[in-house]
């Protein structure tokens, strides 16, 4: 459901209105309008946007260095928060700069590795003596031996396919060979690596400052970005307030829900600020806040996914919510996995943060249903019920299907969800335009369930052929009405005619699209069930008749097929009821979409994180 909202519009005292919109943002119930342009900017909310930036990265490294069990200190109101940002943000560049140099000099060490230990200063000596060293690299098949004649070359290592080496000439000697010159560091791959172990140093003594920090500044860091970014939402506000009166009178809009305004209304009675509060029209842009029933409130995350309704349409979350819990059921269709995701999400719920639970709920329901679907498609860890001997599950076998009965039982539940999906379309159009705007949507649920019936009649409760055959004229004639004649009664007939042929093309064509694409529900439950099966299969088949080894193998070759099977089934399972959702019955739901989340002007209050 899509609770009503308020419009209102406020002008204030440009003297007052600071007091007004902090008494406002305490209050917490309105959601400013933007201006058309979209929200405005000016250098100032760009430096406090930025310094959010800033204090969100850092509060990020400090909470990855908090000590498990740490109690954190709490928030000093004596610290400037901004020194206290500058300070660790000091520490993180410092130690990022020395990562960054331990990279260059641990690369320098591995390339001065193979040329080993030697001492630079003898190095210059035999220079100035009149020798010239100069150091190579080359393929080890290029290498000639010519070389070591001619310019005294000398290897000195030879790692895999490159041989290391130096030639030892005379100043004036040009040493031309097909080889590539090296230049050697200033220091050695020892003296390199006691620097490494330096700046190594150097970083865990970093390391352990941050810890510290983590410990003592992160509450004083937090409150600081609540003070930004509550600094932020004003600033906004502000910017998207309309000057009127030579600035002398502040414009502000604003949309309110009905069943919270009341704290809003008191306080304006209060004051001496005038204001208006009206019903939306259809131009504006109302803000959508949802409120459902705890069970269909757990989808809301899933609707989210997609799309807002907006707010002159239905929210489809308690429409879709059953069917798609159904849906999931069938395509993982299996007892056992059903079992694993219901104990695992009863175990992690008590273990999440608050906004996980939600999550974790929603996982009990998708996993029970997938328990019962489980049962009803005969399937236990990709074992066959239907194919028991047991006592126990003979009694139950009444309930099971086979692939046959599945099969039809994915195009009928299609055809169900996409009837309903009509109806609620035409019910939408009612509470929105009248009865006249949703005739022809009335007309083809006539013709489409009439006939629909009219065959069951006929197969399962004897119906005479000749009854059926008025009967399906009846409905045909009833529904076309609709269609064809009464589908804009504002118009010419010879028009409506037109678009009710048009109307019929999309229908014949889409419907049967529509039904055709419900086969997956059927496709996924079987292909999770082969699999399993499949698995199993290579348990028993595949592991040694050696006691002790074959049970272990068996149980590995378990573990790993069916959590493979399970991770793969389950997000198919999400997914594609998802889709079945998003597109059939959206659309034949005559979704819209294109809301936007309430989100009132009140004070910071950070958003539950799901994990």
């Amino acid at each position: 459901m899509i609770l009503k909202m308020k419009k209102y519009a406020f002008l204030v005292y440009h003297k007052q209105y600071i007091d007004f919109l902090e008494k406002i943002r305490d209050i917490g119930v309105l959601h400013v309008i933007e201006k058309p342009e979209g929200v405005a900017e000016n250098d100032e909310l760009r430096e406090k946007m930025q310094l959010s930036v800033r204090i969100k990265s850092t509060l990020k490294q400090l909470e990855k260095r908090i000590p498990k069990n740490a109690t954190l200190a709490d928030y000093n109101p004596d610290l400037s928060g901004l020194e206290v940002l500058a300070k660790v943000e000091k520490v993180l560049n410092k130690k990022d700069e020395l990562e960054q140099k331990l990279l260059q000099v641990e690369k320098e060490q591995d390339r001065m590795e193979v040329w080993g230990v030697f001492d630079h200063n003898r190095l210059k000596k035999l220079k100035d003596a009149g020798f010239v060293f100069k150091f190579f690299s080359c393929n080890l098949r290029k290498f000639d031996q010519e070389w070591e004649v001619k310019y005294n070359a000398f290897e000195i290592d030879t790692v895999g396919s490159t041989r290391y080496f130096v030639t030892v000439t005379r100043p004036d000697e040009v040493v031309d060979i097909d080889a590539d010159p090296i230049k050697l560091s200033g220091k050695t791959s020892e003296q390199l690596g006691e620097e490494a172990s330096e700046i190594k140093f150097s970083i865990d003594n970093l390391n352990t400052e941050l810890i510290q920090m983590s410990v003592v500044d992160y509450n004083t860091l937090k409150a600081v970005q609540v003070d930004v970014l509550s600094d932020i939402d004003f600033s906004k506000v502000l910017l998207n307030t309309k000057a009127e009166a030579d600035e002398k009178v502040m414009l502000l809009e604003g949309f309110c829900p009905e069943e919270s305004e009341a704290n809003l209304i008191n306080y304006l009675e209060t004051t001496d600020i005038y204001y208006e509060a009206s019903v939306p029209t259809d131009e504006d842009k109302v803000p959508i806040k949802l409120k459902n029933n705890k069970f269909a409130k757990l989808y809301e995350m899933i609707g989210e996914l997609y799309d807002l309704p907006n707010y002159h349409e239905l929210d489809l979350t308690p429409f879709f919510a059953p069917f798609y819990m159904l849906f999931f059921g069938l395509c993982l269709g299996d007892v056992g996995y059903g079992l694993i995701l219901l104990l695992l999400a009863i175990f992690l719920r008590s273990k999440m943060k608050e906004g996980m639970k939600s999550v974790m709920t929603l996982l009990i329901w998708l996993g029970s249903a997938t328990v019962i679907m489980g049962t009803v498609s005969g399937t236990f860890f990709g074992y066959r019920l239907l194919e028991s001997k047991i006592e126990w599950i003979e009694k139950i076998k009444f309930i099971m299907l086979d692939d046959k009965q599945l099969f039809y039982s994915s195009l009928i539940i299609g055809i169900i969800q996409i009837l309903f999906g009509m109806t609620v379309k035409a019910v939408g159009q009612v509470r929105r335009y009248g009865w006249p705007a949703s005739f022809a949507t009335w007309g083809w649920l006539i013709i489409l369930i009439g006939n629909g019936g009219t065959v069951l009649a006929g197969m399962y409760a004897g119906v005479a052929p000749e009854m059926t055959k008025y009967m399906h004229i009846g409905f045909t004639a009833f529904g076309g009405l609709f269609v064809f004649i009464l589908n804009d009664i504002k118009r010419n007939p010879l028009i409506n005619v037109g678009a009710g042929l048009w109307d019929t093309y999309n229908m014949a064509t889409g419907i049967l699209g529509d039904v055709l694409s419900y086969i997956r529900l059927f496709a996924l439950g079987i292909s999770g069930a082969v699999m399993g099966f499949v698995f199993n299969d290579l348990a028993f088949n595949l592991s040694p008749d050696i006691p002790g080894v074959k049970q272990l193998v068996i149980l590995i070759i378990l573990l790993l097929g069916h959590g493979i099977n399970i991770f793969m089934s389950s997000l198919s399972a999400f997914v594609h009821p998802m889709r079945l959702t998003f597109v059939e019955f959206y659309k034949n739901s005559g979704f819209e979409g294109g809301g936007k989340k309430y989100k009132p002007f009140s004070k910071y209050k950070e958003e539950q994180k799901l994990f």
